[in-house]
Formats: C-alpha cells, structure tokens, sequence
C-alpha cells in the first residue's frame, strides 16, 4: 500500500498538472467529476487535497455569485506552476498521460464553460432581477452585457438562452453594431 503522505503528494501534484495543463481555470464541479469519473480520489479527498494547495498560493480560487448559482473556479499560480515543473516526473507517466487524454477530450467544452457566462441576481434596489452575460477570451471580456427583467423566470430563460447561443448573439450583436449607417 501506498504511504499516505506520497498519495498525498501525487494528489497535489495530480490537481496541479490537470489545472496546469488545462491552461483555462476550471470549476470546482469540473475538478470534481475529473477525479470521480477517473477514480482517482473521493470528494473528501479532494477537498483535503485543494484545501493546502489554495492557502500554500499553488492555487488561485475565484467566487463567482449569483442568485441560486454559485461557481468557485481553480487557477495556477506562479508558484504553483514552478512546483510543478520541478516535481512533475513523481506523478506517474500513466496518470499524466491519462490527464492529457482528459484535456484533449474536454477541453473546448470547459473552455465554452469558461467563455461564456451568464448570471443573475435580484437587483436591490427594486424587484427586478440583473442578468450579467459575457463572452470572454484569453481572460479578457469581449463582450458584457447586462439586463434587467421583471420576473426570476425571465432572468433563467435569458441566462439558459445566452448559455445555448453565445457565440451567435455575440456575432449578430458585432455586426449590428458595426454596420455604417451611412
């Protein structure tokens, strides 16, 4: 049996190389079914794993709130990275290997995750609720856009409709606006 201080490691390392190699932060419900579907570690352990790895600095955790929709995202830090580099070789070839099959399966659909984001929220200072839609690349905002509508079911269905038809509302509303009018 393995000692649990080296499985501890190869863990650590595990996250760092999928978070790493997957060059986009990834959600925690991403990280979560990577390691499940993979059977890699139980959600306990993960958190016992992302836990060290955020409050060392090798992990930049972000917060992104909506109302009924909360999404916490993991991403590399420089020091991570220069960890990883130097430790990489004790992950096994095979879980690497493993990891890059992984990426090269799911990366667009993480990265369309990532890309195109919609949220809402009640807006305070009447009954109305806020839904904040984006489309982002390379970690820049290409677009953002914010709408308030009367009603949460309003607020779903632009939030569901924006997630299914970003990059083409993104193109109409590009070209809409960069049509001469004269």
């Amino acid at each position: 049996m393995t000692d649990p201080s080296e499985k501890s490691i190869e863990n650590k390392l595990l996250l760092l190389y999928l978070i790493s190699r997957m060059e986009l932060p990834m959600s925690q419900a991403q990280v979560i079914d990577f390691v499940r579907d993979a059977d890699y570690m139980d959600y306990y352990t993960l958190q016992q794993t992302l836990a060290p790895l955020v409050e060392g600095g090798h992990l930049d955790v972000t917060e992104e709130n909506a109302l009924d929709n909360s999404t916490t995202r993991y991403n590399i830090t420089d020091e991570g990275q220069t960890s990883l580099d130097f430790f990489e070789k004790q992950l096994p070839w095979s879980r690497r290997q493993a990891i890059d099959n992984y990426i090269a399966e799911n990366r667009g659909k993480i990265k369309k995750d990532y890309e195109n984001i919609a949220t809402y929220f009640p807006n305070m200072e009447n009954d109305e609720f806020r839904v904040k839609c984006g489309v982002y690349e390379d970690k820049r905002a290409l677009l953002e856009l914010v709408v308030s509508v009367d009603t949460r079911e309003q607020a779903k269905l632009i939030q569901s409709n924006w997630r299914a038809n970003a990059s083409g509302l993104y193109q109409r509303i590009i070209e809409a606006l960069t049509v001469s009018n004269g």
